[in-house]
């Protein structure tokens, strides 16, 4: 079991985007009232192709210091680049993940990776282990869901994304 201030990320799968879309304000909520810190989350969707495409309607309504790019960052991760539709494995995003690389098995990338299904939605939520608990019990309208920890704290997160910052 990791420390309460380890670093989780959620992956939830839906029948389509609206259901995901509505987990995903849940989310939001419990951030409006304290319940939940620092997180990052996104919407993405698989084509029938097995492309993810992210959701980019929601980046403005993210909450954290981490600004949309650690929700990026693990669908760097658990996606390859042949699979993203979009240039999510760029610049500061591509080093984040390779940061977060480091704390999680090859075999959970890749279970992660082929969670949701072509035709269906998912909700990725990175955030503060002590979290996890509050979001799985919030979110009600997934077929399925899964959540490892990435065995880094918060902090380590923000100390990548500062650095590589600085190196663009």
């Amino acid at each position: 079991m990791g420390k309460s201030d380890d670093t989780f990320v959620y992956l939830a799968t839906y029948p389509n985007e609206a259901a995901a879309r509505d987990d995903y304000r849940v989310v939001k909520d419990l951030h409006a009232g304290g319940l939940v810190g620092s997180y990052d989350a996104a919407v993405v969707t698989k084509d029938a192709s097995g492309k993810v495409h992210e959701n980019k309607d929601e980046t403005a309504t993210r909450h954290g210091a981490w600004g949309g790019i650690a929700a990026g960052a693990v669908l760097g991760l658990i996606f390859p680049p042949a699979i993203l539709a979009s240039a999510a494995v760029g610049g500061v995003v591509g080093s984040v993940s390779g940061h977060l690389a480091k704390g999680i098995s090859r075999s959970k990338v890749k279970e992660l990776g082929e969670f949701i299904d072509p035709g269906q939605a998912g909700l990725v939520v990175v955030g503060e282990l002590r979290v996890k608990e509050a979001i799985e019990k919030a979110v009600t309208r997934a077929e399925k869901e899964t959540a490892a920890e990435l065995g880094v704290e918060p902090a380590d997160i923000d100390r990548a994304l500062q650095e590589a910052a600085k190196q663009m």
